[in-house]
């Protein structure tokens, strides 16, 4: 009897997938794809916490110390320093220069002597007019001899003519003498004064050939050399000067500024300025308005405004850079004497309080503070901060407590 192979012999039932491995495979495959949204996440948190946590750049002003008698900023304006009183010191007359005793920097004083033109000429015409006016008083002294012997021969005349010795001719010729010389008497008595005229004028013209320093000041310009010609008129060509130095009176130094005309209102005389020249930012110099000049320039839509240093100081030169803040002469709030003022764009309001990002070593600190009065673009700032702290005015990322930052330059 052989035996069946029936049951070892295979069938396409055999050949069916068994349900329970799908299962498995979903199951792995659903895995795979949280396993893989999880790194994602955690990849994505990463690189967030990543871009969240690194430095942001922000602008940054420095805390100031609110003086109660300059008051808060309410307009700024740039100009120049300028002084009332200079002067491009000329001669009177033309000559050429012979003697010169300034150089630029040198301080002089009213009156000093500053250069000496060629005067050979100028004293020749004076001493010929000094003799003029001897010759002419000669004359005078001799026509007072000749007036005189001509009065005593016309009383002998008269003497004569009354005792029927002299003719009336005689007498005539007499009376005629004493005329003439009382005539030339007179023209040269008007000579005399003439003469005189001259000799003022000659003076005159030789001590202008020694130029003076009209007042006290520096020389900031030497505008001739010896042997230059110098003329009180320009006589064209690159030869002739019309100026011998100019000097600066730096008792009178002051700044001009020009504010435009649709903020002048809030421009007063005696309104107190802080002004800070180009060459020293850090120095904070007290000045006072003087005056407005009362005229407008058309062109640039600006008023002149003239402001004088509460104190002068040998650093501050003529035509060096200004700026200047118009302050509101000390009308903002003086309840701590501690107080500071910063920007406007410095406060944040965080849950109905104001608060501020103060940097430190690369790193902004959130703090609370208290606010004052505020005028044009800067706020009283009455606790919170001390004058010279460093805090965030602008920033090109979102800020939290201990965020590291980069400072713009």
């Amino acid at each position: 009897m052989i035996p069946s192979n029936k049951q070892n012999k295979p069938s396409l039932s055999d050949l069916k997938i068994d349900p329970s491995l799908k299962v498995h495979k979903k199951e792995r495959k659903l895995s795979l794809l949280v396993i893989s949204g999880i790194v994602l996440i955690v990849v994505m948190s990463a690189l967030g916490l990543m871009l969240r946590e690194g430095p942001v750049e922000v602008a940054t002003a420095v805390v100031q110390k609110y003086q109660p008698d300059q008051g808060l900023t309410i307009l700024n304006a740039s100009g120049y320093v300028e002084a009332r009183r200079k002067a491009t010191v000329a001669a009177k007359i033309t000559g050429k220069v012979m003697e010169l005793f300034v150089e630029e920097g040198m301080r002089v004083k009213e009156g000093q002597v500053l250069a000496r033109l060629d005067d050979r000429e100028a004293k020749a015409r004076y001493e010929s007019s000094r003799a003029e006016l001897k010759v002419t008083l000669a004359r005078i002294k001799e026509l007072e001899v000749n007036l005189k012997d001509a009065g005593r021969d016309l009383s002998r005349s008269k003497d004569l003519f009354s005792q029927g010795v002299a003719s009336q001719e005689n007498l005539d010729k007499a009376k005629a003498a004493v005329d003439r010389y009382r005539a030339q008497l007179s023209y040269l008595g008007e000579e005399v004064q003439a003469a005189r005229a001259r000799v003022v004028v000659a003076e005159r013209d030789l001590e202008n050939c020694t130029i003076g320093s009209p007042f006290g000041g520096i020389v900031i310009s030497k505008d001739a050399q010896i042997g230059e010609i110098v003329s009180p008129v320009s006589a064209g060509g690159g030869f002739t000067r019309t100026g011998i130095a100019t000097i600066v009176d730096m008792d009178s130094l002051e700044i001009e500024v020009d504010v435009n005309e649709s903020y002048i209102a809030n421009v007063k005389i005696g309104q107190k300025v802080i002004a800070t020249l180009d060459a020293y930012p850090d120095w904070k110099i007290p000045a006072t308005v003087r005056t407005l000049i009362p005229s407008a320039d058309r062109q640039k839509a600006t008023v002149k405004v003239r402001i004088a240093f509460d104190e002068l100081d040998p650093r501050i030169l003529p035509d060096m850079g200004v700026k200047v803040a118009f302050t509101t002469g000390g009308v903002a709030s003086q309840e701590n004497a501690q107080a500071v003022v910063v920007p406007k764009a410095a406060i944040r309001e965080d849950g109905g309080r104001s608060v501020v990002f103060v940097v430190k070593n690369d790193v902004v600190e959130r703090r609370a503070v208290k606010t004052g009065s505020a005028a044009g673009d800067t706020i009283e700032v009455l606790a919170g901060l001390v004058d010279g702290e460093q805090v965030v005015v602008s920033g090109s990322g979102e800020l939290n407590d201990g965020r590291k930052v980069v400072v713009k330059k």
